[in-house]
């Protein structure tokens, strides 16, 4: 019997929040619960334990970086939380290139925390680097695959009288390397330490972006300067309302412009209802 409902997520622009929710309201509806948010996407957010128990589902969301979970977010994913038997959903969001082994890796990670895997999905969103690749997604079509997922996963739940085999989704054994990068000439694309410029003309040091960035690399007290990690999330580019922040770095540019060049078609949700 499931008796709370949590959708998780590290989302900096929004997209996995959204697709999270979505589908963890969905489900709430149908086994009549409402659902409890968990998102760790800034710093303060994940300095503490996330203990759930086996009445718990958790639908788990993550977006796709370079092929896999962000790896400056997987510590967290791997420590952060126990599953003490809970049934759970991973759920990878990415930008219309491919899911890759982001939703195999998440699997593994909860499972690893002593989760029960019970189905899982990579979905569609918008890029963050180029409005031209999945622009407008998730759009309808996507919402209606995504209510049919949910309700199914429901009917799963509702129908389930003992822990199935954890949700396979894919036939290999081990998660393989992060996607590289690549640029317009088909050579990798090297852009690890490019950090966003700021306009100084523009700014107005509202501080937006500070408070947006998910690992807490944007100086308070001068927010031109980025003194930490940045993961190229987009979010302080986004959230700016003058658009003062910008990406500039030749080899992010030449990755962006090969997207623009090879992803622009539709690419399709891939979903895995494992044992019905």
């Amino acid at each position: 019997m499931i008796n709370n409902i949590f959708a998780v997520y590290f989302s900096p622009t929004g997209n996995t929040a959204k697709i999270v929710k979505d589908v963890a309201t969905t489900v709430g509806a149908e086994l009549g619960h409402p659902i409890k948010v968990i998102d760790y996407t800034l710093p303060q957010n994940r300095n503490h334990h996330l203990n759930f128990q086996k009445e718990d589902l958790v639908i788990w969301g993550t977006p796709v970086y370079a092929g896999r979970i962000p790896n400056k977010l997987l510590p967290y994913v791997r420590s952060g939380a126990i599953g003490n038997g809970a049934l759970a959903v991973p759920i990878a969001v990415f930008g219309n290139r491919n899911y890759d082994d982001c939703l195999f890796e998440l699997r593994n990670e909860l499972e690893r925390n002593n989760f029960h895997t019970i189905a899982g999905a990579a979905f569609v969103s918008a890029h963050v680097f180029s409005d031209k690749i999945g622009a407008g997604r998730p759009d309808a079509a996507d919402s209606e695959e995504m209510q049919r997922f949910a309700k199914k996963l429901a009917e799963k739940i509702k129908r389930m009288t003992n822990i199935p085999k954890p949700v396979e989704i894919s036939k290999r054994d081990v998660v393989g390397s992060y996607y590289t990068p690549l640029g317009v000439d088909g050579k990798p694309a090297v852009f690890l330490k490019a950090k966003p410029e700021t306009d100084v003309v523009k700014c107005q040091k509202c501080g937006l972006c500070v408070a947006v960035c998910p690992m807490g690399s944007i100086s308070k007290e001068n927010p031109l300067n980025v003194t930490g990690i940045c993961i190229k999330c987009q979010a302080c580019i986004m959230v700016c309302p003058n658009n003062a922040k910008y990406m500039d770095d030749p080899e992010f540019l030449s990755h962006k412009a090969m997207l623009e060049k090879n992803y622009t078609d539709r690419a399709a949700n891939k979903i895995f209802y494992g044992e019905l």
